[in-house]
């Protein structure tokens, strides 16, 4: 929706197919880095207004003592405003609502890139990590692989004054409270791909139910119905472009990436406005393509393979010592430039 935000304004005439039948009506919180707010701004998107700035938090061990302080304030100061922390419903409403009616069509999948190739200029493949655009640009080789992980997510009934991620032995929990009194949270441990629990939510208090407060209690509020759970996925080998003739990729599509830096929908968001900068009214197509992949290719590239060190670094469970000892010099460094 970005994409057609934005090359609407190039000058472009935009139809969007999107599969679900309707907007999500819950879901987890995203947090959205200054560059893709930027992004937001410059095609008239004002996401700052729908989202609370991202609260201090902590690194912490298992039993509750502390491996690092992650300080918000000095981030701020850092890369020039918040980190805003935005659910992911409330964000699609917004981009949805910048769009005039039928712009997006919805219970609308796409199963043949070539019918869409044949009425279209330009096939934009925004559909996510298991990319039907992408296998059919590219075929079968650049694929999502799993890393080792499977994750759980999903939101609870629990006001916290502050987030923090937990890292034990080959497991981390993260939470972080959201804006109406709800919390966020996020669980990942090592498994082996494809295998799933019996019971989502007892494998969880197995896990981490012997972890410090508010751990538990944040257990005791799940409920079943809203827990999602996923193998954890980044694409291997990456691709050798994001362009292939007249079909471009952006997002999970073109990069995706282990959650682990918190990227993958603030890059999406800056790649589409990007495209749409490359693609402005009066550029030949072809030229404004070659500029868009050399403009995000590598640089997305690079934060996949970040993503994925950091990723691993949340998989050891021997010398977590010394694991410990990387984590907190890492905070101590800070983040990594994303724009």
């Amino acid at each position: 929706m970005t994409a057609a935000i934005a090359l609407r304004r190039a000058g472009w005439q935009v139809t969007g197919y999107e599969r679900a039948e309707e907007l999500p009506a819950t879901g987890t919180a995203l947090g959205i880095w200054p560059a893709a707010l930027r992004a937001l701004e410059r095609i008239g998107v004002d996401a700052r207004a729908v989202g609370r700035p991202q609260p201090s938090g902590a690194l912490l061990r298992p039993d509750g003592r502390p491996l690092a302080e992650i300080d918000m304030d000095a981030l701020t100061a850092r890369v020039g405003e918040p980190v805003r922390l935005i659910t992911r419903p409330v964000l699609l409403r917004l981009l949805f609502d910048a769009l005039p009616s039928g712009t997006v069509r919805l219970g609308a999948p796409v199963a043949d890139l070539t019918a869409l190739r044949a009425e279209y200029d330009l096939v934009v493949g925004a559909d996510g990590v298991h990319s039907t655009v992408r296998t059919a640009a590219f075929g079968p080789r650049y694929a999502p692989r799993p890393v080792g992980t499977l994750a759980w997510r999903g939101s609870v009934p629990l006001r916290l004054p502050s987030g923090a991620e937990v890292w034990g032995s080959g497991a981390k929990f993260g939470y972080t409270p959201q804006h109406d009194g709800r919390t966020n949270f996020y669980a990942v441990s090592r498994a082996p791909a494809g295998w799933r629990p019996a019971d989502d939510l007892a494998e969880l208090k197995r896990l981490f139910g012997g972890w410090a407060e508010p751990i538990p209690t944040i257990l005791a509020g799940i409920d079943p119905a809203g827990l999602l759970r996923h193998d954890i996925v980044d694409l291997r080998p990456p691709l050798p472009s994001y362009v292939a003739g007249r079909v471009v990729l952006l997002g999970d599509a073109a990069h995706a990436m282990t959650p682990d830096l918190g990227q993958g929908g603030c890059q999406a968001i800056v790649d589409a406005v990007t495209l749409a900068d490359c693609l402005a009214e009066g550029v030949d197509a072809a030229t404004g393509l070659a500029a868009y992949d050399r403009l995000r290719r590598r640089r997305t590239q690079r934060i996949v393979r970040m993503s994925r060190l950091a990723g691993r670094l949340g998989q050891v469970h021997h010398l977590v010592w010394l694991r410990d000892a990387a984590l907190r010099l890492a905070v101590r460094s800070g983040p990594p430039a994303a724009g």
